[in-house]
């Protein structure tokens, strides 16, 4: 092989993974707080984090944490942490009482075998469902999910103007071989990040802490600011977040909260469509199964036959769009690393459908072969 010295000069290559990547950049995007405890296969995270940010919380434990992220939030700072399975599911409480307080954070998820403690240290694509409801009533909350390097970088940047532009918990949804596996990259295919500017808003009269405007979304002013007395509460509440029950306005509140992701929907949605003129077959995926589905395409593609590849990585909420483009196609393939079908059941439920296949598996990554071997 002969190498071409002029293209490695303009290259920055790095033995790096999927952890660093994240870190450094919710760092870049403007997150000051890291607050976390350690669990497998969330590790390098927390070492990582430790070391990157201005201020780091080793919690005693993760209802803690996000107890302590609540707050923190609330007071102006820009906190994240990193988990798994048995984490979030102790964290369920304190999320919906962020989610209700609408204060940002973020929150990444390695996910691993299940159920319950399962094996920490094999990968899977298992906990997207409890995202799906794991705000009561329904309401949706933003998830990503990264398919590459690349994307482990730019939507962690997304998550952090996410969170802050909706003033939301905001999810990052990855996998163990994601975040642990070190691999040789060029970092200058990584994108320049800009900051998320935080400034405090100038509020003219009387200041209403849950008043929203077109955004949907109210004008945020930290506890302890110096222009105005500032509630912030979990419980249904008004305007002034007052306490409410069944007050029309507190409900009218309530429902701002699905409001503001729904009809806004397109400023979170991102995914890659790769296609080719006259296909009839789509392949869907996500996450760490996205590697598997490319190497599938191309082998395929090869061989003369035309498929078409949705990697998406805006799970939740989901956007029309992605039923508009499943449409167009006569066979659509669903990849992903689980049992039941996670993703496909979000889309269409539980019933059998003529049109859809799926490729699921538990305790190995999907191969490219088990793809093709339904195509």
């Amino acid at each position: 092989m002969h190498l071409n010295y002029k293209t490695l000069e303009t290259k920055k290559i790095a033995l790096t993974d999927g952890s660093k990547l994240m870190i450094e950049a919710l760092a870049q995007a403007g997150v000051d707080t890291f607050v976390a405890y350690p669990i497998t296969p969330s590790n390098w995270m927390y070492k990582y984090g430790k070391e990157r940010f201005p201020q780091f919380y080793a919690a005693p434990d993760e209802i803690t944490t996000l107890q302590w992220m609540a707050g923190l939030s609330a007071a102006g700072r820009l906190p994240a942490t990193s988990s798994a399975f048995p984490g979030i599911a102790l964290m369920v409480e304190s999320i919906n009482m962020a989610f209700a307080m609408e204060v940002p954070m973020v929150i990444i998820i390695t996910q691993r075998l299940g159920p319950s403690t399962g094996s920490a240290t094999t990968g899977a694509q298992g906990d997207l469902a409890i995202l799906k409801g794991i705000i009561s009533g329904g309401y949706p909350v933003p998830v990503f999910s990264p398919a590459s390097f690349e994307d482990m970088w730019e939507l962690s940047e997304k998550a952090v103007k996410t969170a802050v532009k909706f003033r939301t918990p905001v999810f990052l949804l990855t996998s163990k071989e994601m975040v642990m596996y070190q691999k040789s990259f060029d970092l200058n295919r990584l994108k320049h990040i800009d900051k998320v500017e935080r400034t405090i808003p100038e509020i003219k009269g009387e200041y209403k802490p849950y008043e929203a405007n077109e955004s949907m979304v109210p004008p945020f002013l930290p506890l302890g600011n110096d222009q105005h007395l500032t509630r912030i509460t979990a419980s249904t509440h008004d305007e002034y977040a007052n306490i409410r029950k069944n007050d029309p306005e507190a409900l009218a509140n309530t429902k701002r909260l699905q409001d503001k992701f729904i009809k806004r929907i397109d400023e979170l949605t991102t995914y890659d469509l790769d296609q080719q003129e006259g296909s009839k077959q789509l392949l869907i995926t996500w996450g760490i199964t996205a590697d598997a589905a490319r190497d599938a395409i191309n082998k395929t593609r090869l061989d003369g036959k035309k498929v078409d590849l949705l990697v998406v990585k805006s799970l939740l909420p989901v956007n029309p769009k992605i039923y508009e483009m499943i449409d167009q196609y006569e066979e659509v393939i669903i990849a992903e690393e689980n049992l039941t079908g996670q993703y496909k059941e979000i889309l269409f439920g539980v019933r059998p459908l003529q049109k859809i296949k799926q490729v699921n598996k538990m305790g190995n990554m999907i191969t490219p072969e088990e793809i093709i071997a339904v195509m």
